[in-house]
């Protein structure tokens, strides 16, 4: 038994931080002189990277001095071994990706002043005041000797204005939703105790939430030290809301596509594509950063990767960065008939790296860019994440509808996240991705740790299977409930194991495994 689970077993004796999020005080003298010396730094950098992004020559220089050096950094990784060939050269194409990617913004005018301040406000707290962050992880690390999850997805509410086939979550007009004072302490209280300062924002529609008169938008702007990502259809992004997005400054829309205008109008209703672009051409007005969330299906997949859907997007549109979700037989209507195949998920693989290595776009895939995260991160393992939806189920993953623990029967028992996080369920499935892939490219020497194939449910299903029936979490919906007793569904999926297996354990062994 790990260190995991060991010190999941002794959660009570080793449980942190305040119940609910305390009412504000008067600041001290210390807080005051501090936040005065932030205001001033963030100022000062805003002025400087606006200067930046109009002196074209300047910054062309320093891109290219950044370039060199991480192309350095490379070099001597290479040098001393420390990598996978591979692996390394993928982590030095990302990298690569985020420079060039922020040269674009800077050099198209992409980003508002209060997105610049409100980024530069997070990174000026962090070199400042780094005590509470660096605390509150050292304090998790030493109770429980792991390192916390460093970002979350929240669902807010199930409710959403379209009705997609195949949606993972089964959304439409429902109430169900967790109500604010509940979504507000999980954002603080993954503050307190983890140091997080990364969330993911889901549905349903996230803006479609709203509980005694608050939605999305006022969850950033309660927190600003926050940065939030918010997967949306983009069609309830009017003029007003891009101004208000603008404003707070720390939200950016990841926005639901298909490709182009007759597939997205195909799964999301006549008008919708218009819809989208139209919400870009606010965003882009307002200067708000977004990105596009796709979902690739056995019969789109070469159409969201292809050159047109790219220099539509990124290009034309001003999408900074792009996320690629393979369908999963969760959800509506559950079908394995519109899975990628196993050919189909490395031609995906074979043309994201190809687009980020060649073309610069920060464009990464939930299964196929593994080999940057060491594999699996859900259930909070490696610093990953963990995920709660409206009726406060806590599952290890979006696409994992299973879930040992509800966030109300937590809180109702005066318990914490890091009660959540010390799950029996979690703490094995943590188990799982160290034996599976001790990290940091150790995985290269283990018979096992094929990271092209890194998924808990979806690659390694059989596995999966075995501890369901050990812990018994419950289904978040009646779409798992039945999955969970369909014998052909459990076939076809380890079928499918089966097949990547074959396709890509010889890829991996011979393309990632070998050392400089």
């Amino acid at each position: 038994m790990d260190s995991q689970n060991q010190s999941g077993n002794n959660a009570q004796e080793k449980r942190q931080g305040e119940a609910t999020p305390p009412t504000p005080g008067a600041p001290t003298w210390k807080q005051v002189w501090l936040d005065r010396a932030i205001v001033g730094m963030v100022r000062g950098l805003q002025f400087g990277a606006e200067t930046l992004g109009r002196t074209t020559p300047l910054r062309e220089r320093i891109v290219a001095a950044y370039d060199r050096r991480l192309r350095r950094d490379y070099e001597r990784t290479m040098a001393a071994g420390a990598l996978p060939v591979a692996i390394a050269r993928q982590r030095l194409y990302m990298a690569l990706a985020i420079l060039h990617t922020m040269d674009r913004a800077m050099a198209q005018n992409l980003l508002g002043a209060a997105t610049m301040r409100g980024a530069l406000n997070i990174i000026a707290r962090t070199i400042l005041m780094p005590q509470s962050e660096d605390t509150a992880k050292k304090r998790f690390t030493s109770a429980y000797g792991a390192i916390p999850p460093s970002a979350m997805v929240i669902s807010p509410g199930k409710a959403c204005n379209l009705h997609c086939p195949g949606c993972y979550a089964d959304s439409g007009s429902t109430r169900e939703k967790l109500d604010w004072e509940t979504f507000n302490r999980i954002v603080w209280e993954a503050r307190q105790l983890w140091g997080m300062r990364f969330f993911g924002i889901s549905g349903g529609e996230p803006l479609a939430y709203r509980d005694k008169g608050r939605g999305v938008l006022d969850i950033a702007e309660e927190h600003r030290d926050c940065f939030f990502m918010m997967y949306t259809n983009g069609t309830l992004i009017t003029e007003d809301v891009a101004r208000r997005m603008e404003a707070v400054g720390n939200i950016t829309p990841a926005i639901s596509v298909e490709g182009m205008k007759e597939s997205t109008d195909a799964r999301r209703g006549n008008g919708v594509f218009d819809r989208v672009v139209e919400a870009m051409g606010y965003l882009r007005q307002y200067r708000v950063p977004f990105g596009i969330s796709t979902t690739a299906t056995r019969d789109n997949y070469q159409e969201l990767l292809s050159d047109t859907v790219m220099d539509f997007f990124f290009g034309r549109m001003g999408a900074l960065y792009g996320w690629l979700f393979h369908y999963m037989p969760i959800g509506r209507s559950i079908t394995l008939e519109m899975m990628p195949t196993p050919q189909q998920r490395v031609w995906m693989l074979n043309r994201m790296w190809e687009l980020v290595g060649q073309r610069h776009y920060f464009l990464a895939d939930f299964w196929n860019s593994g080999t940057l995260v060491d594999g699996c991160i859900s259930a909070g393992g490696r610093g990953g994440y963990l995920y709660i939806d409206w009726n406060g189920a806590v599952s290890p993953c979006v696409f994992v509808p299973y879930s040992p623990v509800n966030i109300h029967d937590v809180y109702a028992q005066n318990k914490t996240l890091n009660d959540v996080w010390a799950e029996p369920f979690f703490a094995r499935i943590r188990d799982w991705q160290q034996a599976y892939n001790p990290g940091s490219g150790a995985a290269g020497h283990h018979p096992n740790g094929n990271l092209l194939r890194p998924c808990i449910i979806r690659d390694h299903h059989a596995e999966f299977q075995r501890m369901l029936a050990e812990f018994e979490p419950e289904p978040t919906d009646e779409n798992a409930r039945a999955a969970l007793l369909d014998p052909a569904y459990h076939e076809g999926l380890e079928q499918f194991d089966r097949e990547l297996a074959e396709l890509v354990d010889p890829i991996w062994v011979s393309e990632y495994t070998k050392q400089p």
